[in-house]
Parts: structure tokens; C-alpha cells; sequence
């Protein structure tokens, strides 16, 4: 039953009432502002109001009364006349028993709202947040932030089918912090906004952004061997998961992060690109039982995460990070999937990728669930119907659930693929059977599941690891800069420095890096799937080695915009690989090749090696793939052949009735011919033979003959 709604009047004026305990959160109205907050075996709550984010007195301290401000395990309070922007916390009293229960309540500790829609963190200081103690001079704020008022013009989420779809995964601050971008709005969202055109002009159809609900950038700060200072920079440690993160903010003191975020959504889905969001539910930025106080583990520690079953003051560690949220639980299923549906309905986000997503499949036990209703929620929920998910299907503690990751819907992020087109590209023999499954939609790894090539997401880099300049550029890591001796990183790259490791002025490497860059972008292009990459490799971006950039908030992980120019022929090259992937349907088809025939009498799909139907799927000596494409009524034919030896090939050329082969791409040939835009591809008229230079991919297309003389 909710509570009476007696109204009182606090010492210093706004007049406070029982409140109601849904929705959570604070939802202001016309005439003052509801808080909700579920605070488990909590015993005391206090509602501290300030009128600024880096206020440190409050104007006014609410004491919630359990007989009227509690509705079971909720606790809820109508301030009436309190308006949007007014900034508040909380302190939360109970039972202090780390080891038995694994209850965590301390009244001295300052809190912030688990749905609190603005964290501001002017003040914040973490060291003191680890203490017993806590300081109204070194905590959080949340601000009020009313939803309504918001003109979206009309906008609406774009619903674009996911085999139409091509991922750009992007950092928001790093992708205009440097000088070399000449943004007005360095770092933020308003930045994303002033680079629009160059991304439609890529062709990209969606942007991933690295988390950018409100993280602790000050988590782990040092100084580097190098003297910079170092940083959780790609925000994979939430603390507010309703709240966008106030530094890519240009206003985040006047509370302003819903709006400056809708108004990126709003100019991304005018430019016809989906925003997708990387979703941090795995753990939180309050770390292990040394970690921070400041918001689940003062609210209901028991609940929200994984503690040991020995000693509860522990916290087990699938994540790798600290603490394991309990996504299962029903609270916590209830806090995610309303997250995730707040960010739908009202921030008209398209998509979510979930970090460690195999957590979300753990039960109260940490034990994967044969039926895990958290996965399974955002599955069936109508609410999220349309939108895009997408699953990191590991974790930490060695769960891994690519192909099998609960669900239908899920697509997940495919790292067979990157690292079987790592290793092909990169010259290793013997592999063409599995890479000609990668290319045809990783049905190996998917379709025993009941999934089509749309659940997989195909990359070759992403954040975590080498950039594709640095993987033809390194044969190891180089994380020095990181202070941690190199340790840290993946030590298992699949890379090849083309002969000399680091920067070059020889011209001859520097041109087979080159042209290695292309072949991972065309395979990429040229495969059944969902392709995601990494900013900048389009412009040759470069970490100078670092395959783990988490901390470097400097040039070293930002984007540089001079390479753009410098390396306009990749830009170009990529753009065009990415037109061509859209202008052909045959590209990007939603199920899997059937071996139907075209009128022309070609199949959807058929392999060869140097030799027609020999692809040599069973040769541990070949590097050598082709395959003949059937394109569907109205389109063309494609015919691909990957050359990843080092030596100059024939390959016969199939044929095809009542038509000619025209060259449209070929990596070994200098910028433009590389890659031609429609109408400016070359007719093949050296017969049945094409002759493929070593290590380079060349796509044909059939068209009618000009010449008269077909091969």
C-alpha cells in the first residue's frame, strides 16, 4: 500500500508530502518533484537538496519518515514547489554487516540516485569516497532534470534493417579533443555533431559510442612513465546509468546533459545515422571491497552485486574489473531493462552493445542460466523491439557464448572472424575453408543456434587492441606508455609489420602497408554480416603500438584530423569499398547463401581457388581464395579473388552468359584505380585469366560488353 499524504513543511521552507514509490528516480511535475529510491533493509533515508552542482551545503535535509515515506522496500517523498535543476543526494542508514549479510549502510556516506538522469561530479574526489567517512565537500550530485519541453522536430529512432547496417565504433571525446579537429565544441557532443558530414561522407550508417553514461574519469589516475597524466578515458566504469557523462557536456553545471545529447541523436538520425550505445552493465565504478561508496553498495549492496559466497565482504570478480553486477536478480533486471528503455523512448537511442554481455546471463550463483531472463527481457520487451542489440558474448572469468548467447535477436561481436582474417591476411596458409565460412556469415559458429549472418558483428580492430595501421605496423604490443611494463594488453595479435617494425621511410613497406589496409577493408566489405570498425583506421590511425589505450586520454587515443588528408587515399579507398557494399544487395543479404541459381545461371555463392570450383579446402599449403557471386534479378554478378601469397597469380575468370567481367577494384593498383566509382570500371578483356598480384584483392562485376568479344 503507498503511504498517506500528509503534507509537512521542513525547517527551511519547501513542503514535503508521502510521495508515491513509482516511477523511481526524481520525476518533477508542475508543482514540485517526486523521489523514489529503493533502498533494500535500509532504516533511515535523508534527501539532501542543493541549489548547485558544486555546492557543498545543502539548502535543505529531508529526513524520510518509514511510516509514511516507505512503501516497502521503497522510499519516496513529494517535495512540492521543488523545480528542474535543483541538484540532490542522498545519505542512507542499516545494518553495517560486510561479512554475513553483506549489507554496506553507512548514514556518514554521501549517495547518488541509481536513476539519476544528471550526475555532476565538480567536487567528487574518489580517495575520500574509499573512507568511512564521507564529505558533503567531496561527493556527488544529481540534478533534477524534467523530460518534458524537448523539441525533437519529429525525429524518430531510424529502424534501419541490420543487414543494411555498417557500425563506425567512435570515442566522443577523443574523436574531436585534438587541435587537428577545429572543433568548436572539442570532446563532446556537440562535437560529434560538427564531424556529421564527414561521416556521411565515409558512407557509415551507424556510430557506436564507447560508454558515454556518466563514468569517473579519475578512477586509476597516475602520471605515466612519459610524465602525461593517465585516466579512465574509455569509460568502461559507470556511475550514472541514466545520465549522460557530463564532460562530453558543454553545459553539465546548468544540467544540461539530456538535451545536449538529444541534440546530437537528432542531427545524427537527420544525416540518416543510427546512434548506438555501449552499454556498461557487467560492474560499476565502485570497485572491490576497497572500492568507493557511492550509490549501490550504500543502497542495497546484497542485491546489486555478486559477493562471495565464504566471506561476503568480498565481491567475486567475473568482470575483471572489481565487482560483478547481479544482473538476474529482479531488482537489477528491473533497473536494466528500464535503462535501457529510458534511452529508447526518451533519448531515441537505435542500439545497445553490451560490454561482458555473458554476465548478464549468470545467475544469483554466478552460474550461467539456461534461460537467463535478463537477456531474454530485452529480447521479448515490446518496448524494445526495434532497436539493435548487440553482445560482447564473454567475460572475464572465461564464459564465452559467441553463437549461443541467450536469445535470437542478439547479434553478437564475432572474434573468430577477426582473428581467422587477421592470420589470412597476414599470409598464414591452410585456412581458406574457415575463412571462406567467415565470409559467407560465420554460419559455422551461428546457424546451429537458429541465427542468420545479421547476429554476426564482423571486425577487424576495435577500441580494445591495435588500430589496422598499427596491426600491418607492429609485430607485438608497445604499452609502455600505459606504466604497467608492457604487461597489460592482449600478447596475441595476429599482426605483421610488413618487415620492419614501427615507422618507416622505405617506400616499398610503406606501400605494402598500404595496401594490406585495403585488403582487411574490402574483405570486410565484401562479407556476409554486420561490419563494425574502429575510427581512424579509415585515415591510418595510430596508437604507435598501444593495443590498449584504456587510460590515454592524450594524442596517443585521440583522433588525429590531419591524417585525413595526409592519407586521403585509405579515406577514399574505404568510402568507395563502403558504396560499393551498399550498391549490391548480394552484400548484404539477410540469410544465408542457399546455392539458388540466378537467370544467368550463376549460384548465390560458388568457390574457387586459382582454378574454377577448386577452392582447395583441404590444401594446408594455400593462401588463395575466389568466389563468384550470383547477384539477384537486377543486379550484377560479382567475382572476388584474395591473394594473400606474396607471388603473382592467374585465376580463371568463370563465365558468365552474355556478358563481360569489369574490373572495379584491385588493391595492388595506385589510388584512383584501386577502387572506381560506377561507371568508370575497366572491362577485362584478357580473356578467361585475370592475373592477381601477390597479396591483394580484386572485385569484378558483369556488365554487357562494349568490345563485342566476350571471354
Amino acid at each position: 500500500m503507498t503511504a498517506m499524504t500528509a503534507t509537512t513543511a521542513t525547517p527551511l521552507g519547501y513542503l514535503v508530502e508521502a510521495g508515491r514509490p513509482h516511477p523511481l528516480g526524481a520525476t518533477p511535475d508542475a508543482e514540485g518533484v517526486n523521489f523514489s529510491l529503493f533502498a533494500g533493509a535500509a532504516t533511515e533515508v535523508t534527501l539532501l537538496l542543493f541549489s548547485g552542482a558544486d555546492d557543498r551545503v545543502p539548502i535543505q535535509t529531508v529526513r524520510l519518515d518509514p511510516e509514511t515515506n516507505r512503501t516497502f522496500q521503497f522510499w519516496h517523498v513529494y517535495v512540492r514547489g521543488a523545480t528542474a535543476r535543483l541538484h540532490y543526494a542522498y545519505r542512507v542508514g542499516g545494518p553495517w554487516d560486510p561479512s554475513g549479510s553483506g549489507h554496506r549502510y553507512n548514514p556518514e556516506k554521501v549517495l547518488i540516485d541509481p536513476y539519476g538522469r544528471g550526475v555532476t561530479h565538480p567536487v567528487w574526489n574518489r580517495a575520500r569516497a574509499c573512507d568511512p567517512d564521507d564529505n558533503l565537500e567531496c561527493s556527488m550530485r544529481t540534478a533534477v532534470i524534467d523530460l518534458g519541453g524537448y523539441d525533437w522536430e519529429g525525429d524518430r529512432p531510424l529502424n534501419r534493417p541490420m543487414n543494411e547496417t555498417i557500425i563506425y565504433e567512435v570515442h566522443v571525446g577523443g574523436f574531436t579533443r585534438s587541435l587537428s579537429s577545429a572543433a568548436r565544441s572539442p570532446g563532446t557532443f556537440a562535437g560529434i555533431v560538427e564531424k556529421i558530414p564527414y561521416l556521411q561522407r565515409l558512407g557509415i550508417t551507424a556510430v557506436e559510442l564507447l560508454p558515454v553514461f556518466c563514468f569517473d574519469p579519475t578512477e586509476g589516475e597516475r602520471v605515466g612513465p612519459d610524465g602525461r597524466v593517465l585516466s579512465n578515458y574509455w569509460g568502461y566504469s559507470t556511475v550514472g546509468f541514466f545520465s549522460p557523462h557530463p564532460a562530453y557536456c558543454q553545459s553539465p553545471h546548468e544540467a544540461s546533459h539530456i538535451t545536449e545529447f538529444r541534440d546530437m541523436v537528432k542531427a545524427l538520425h537527420r544525416a540518416g545515422i543510427e546512434v548506438i550505445l555501449d552499454v556498461v552493465f557487467n560492474h560499476t565504478s565502485e570497485g572491490n571491497q576497497d572500492g568507493p561508496v557511492m550509490s549501490f553498495k550504500g543502497l542495497a549492496n546484497y542485491v546489486y552485486y555478486h559477493l562471495s559466497p565464504e566471506d561476503r565482504q568480498f565481491y567475486m570478480n567475473y568482470s575483471g574489473c572489481g565487482n560483478t553486477v547481479n544482473c538476474n536478480h529482479p531488482i537489477v533486471e528491473k533497473f536494466v531493462r528500464e535503462c535501457l528503455e529510458f534511452w529508447t523512448r526518451e533519448m531515441h537511442v537505435d542500439g545497445f552493445r553490451f560490454d561482458e554481455a555473458s554476465i548478464l546471463s549468470r545467475g544469483p550463483d554466478g552460474a550461467p542460466l539456461a534461460l537467463p531472463p535478463l537477456p531474454w527481457d530485452v529480447e521479448l520487451s515490446e518496448a524494445l523491439a526495434d532497436v539493435k542489440i548487440i553482445a560482447e558474448a564473454w567475460d572475464a572469468a572465461g564464459l564465452y557464448q559467441v553463437g549461443y548467447f541467450p536469445g535470437y535477436r542478439w547479434a553478437a561481436w564475432n572474434g573468430r572472424y577477426r582473428d581467422d582474417i587477421r592470420r589470412f591476411v597476414r599470409g598464414d596458409e591452410g585456412l581458406v575453408g574457415v575463412v571462406a565460412s567467415r565470409i559467407a556469415g560465420s554460419a559455422d559458429i551461428f546457424q546451429p543456434g537458429g541465427h542468420q549472418p545479421v547476429n554476426s558483428i564482423n571486425f577487424i580492430t576495435a577500441h580494445d587492441g591495435f588500430t589496422l595501421n598499427d596491426l600491418v605496423t607492429y609485430n607485438g604490443k608497445h604499452n609502455q606508455a600505459n606504466g604497467e611494463d608492457n604487461r597489460d594488453g592482449n600478447d596475441d595479435n595476429s599482426s605483421w609489420n610488413c618487415g620492419v617494425e614501427g615507422d618507416t621511410n622505405d617506400p616499398l613497406i610503406d606501400g605494402l602497408r598500404r595496401r594490406q589496409i585495403k585488403n582487411f577493408i574490402a574483405i570486410l566489405m565484401l562479407s556476409q554480416g554486420v561490419p563494425m570498425v574502429l575510427a581512424g583506421d579509415e585515415a591510418r590511425g595510430t596508437q604507435h603500438g598501444n593495443n590498449n589505450a584504456y587510460c590515454q586520454d592524450n594524442p596517443i587515443g585521440w583522433f588525429d584530423w590531419e591524417l585525413v588528408e595526409r592519407n586521403h587515399d585509405i579515406v577514399r579507398f574505404f568510402s568507395e569499398a563502403v558504396s560499393l557494399r551498399k550498391r549490391h544487395p548480394i552484400l548484404h543479404r539477410a540469410r544465408y547463401f542457399k546455392g539458388t541459381l540466378n537467370e544467368r545461371g550463376l549460384a548465390d555463392v560458388t568457390w574457387h581457388g586459382c582454378r574454377l570450383n577448386s577452392p582447395g579446402w583441404s590444401d594446408p599449403a594455400s593462401s588463395v581464395l575466389a568466389f563468384t557471386l550470383g547477384g539477384p534479378s537486377g543486379d550484377d554478378d560479382l567475382h572476388v579473388t584474395l591473394n594473400m601469397s606474396p607471388e603473382n597469380l592467374d585465376f580463371d575468370l568463370p563465365p558468365v552468359a552474355g556478358r563481360a567481367w569489369w574490373r572495379v577494384m584491385d588493391t595492388s593498383l595506385p589510388s584512383p584505380g584501386d577502387i572506381v566509382e560506377p561507371g568508370a570500371e575497366v572491362e577485362i578483356t584478357t580473356g578467361s585469366v585475370y592475373r592477381v598480384s601477390g597479396r591483394s584483392v580484386v572485385v569484378l562485376i558483369s556488365r554487357p560488353s562494349v568490345n563485342g568479344e566476350l571471354p
